[in-house]
């Protein structure tokens, strides 16, 4: 069977769909920050972001851009009305104080039972960038994370355990992939969608831990 791997623009809309009404959310640096141009205007989300800002929206038309409006990855954003500013001290506050609803994250690992590892390879010539991602990941009430499958050279990143260094144990939530979506539960790694033509045997063929097939029951 044959199937297509979802873009990164997809894997945005397809968790914008599971930010709920009135939610606090902070987007991480890279893919989660895609997630701003797909939230529908119907529902109202107070995105934060840790440079000091709450209740922006998505990135301005062009030519429309204000270089003091930027998010905590140097990309331009606009404001929604009743948005705020304030100093970085505040925000960490706001992260570590468990006031975010949801965290969303990318990840270079994520264990079988929701260790993540989104901040350092390990590699010796790497620069360690772990930003606010470890206040996230333990203060925010659920964390979703964003990621490709495998990388580059075909490896797993989601694994029975971590070899990479840990930003925060058992904090994860659901993954979202460019194959699947899975949610973190007691009783395993439970896949709830899967892209069309992809059979579950081919997904945990690629996976370095154990999935069960949830998808028959939505």
């Amino acid at each position: 069977m044959s199937y297509q791997k979802l873009s990164r623009d997809q894997i945005a809309e397809r968790v914008a769909q599971d930010i709920p009404d009135g939610a606090y959310v902070n987007l991480g640096i890279g893919l989660p920050t895609k997630i701003s141009k797909y939230l529908p205007s119907d529902k109202d989300v107070f995105l934060h972001s840790e440079n000091g800002l709450l209740a922006f929206g998505p990135p301005p038309a062009k030519g429309e851009e204000d270089p003091e409006l930027i998010n905590a990855g140097k990309e331009f954003v606009t404001m929604l009305t009743g948005g705020s500013f304030f100093h970085h001290g505040d925000s960490f506050a706001m992260m570590r104080g468990g006031h975010l609803d949801i965290a969303v994250l990318g990840a270079f690992q994520i264990a079988e039972n929701g260790d993540l590892a989104n901040w350092h390879t390990g590699a010796p010539d790497a620069i360690p960038a772990v930003g606010g991602a470890m206040d996230l990941a333990v203060g925010a009430k659920k964390v979703f994370i964003t990621t490709d499958h495998v990388t580059k050279q075909g490896e797993p990143k989601i694994v029975a355990e971590l070899t990479y260094p840990v930003t925060g144990k058992k904090c994860v939530d659901r993954i979202y992939t460019d194959l699947c979506v899975i949610d973190v539960t007691p009783d395993g790694l439970k896949v709830i969608e899967k892209v069309a033509g992809l059979s579950f045997e081919e997904l945990q063929s690629m996976t370095g831990a154990e999935l069960v097939d949830a998808t028959q029951q939505n």
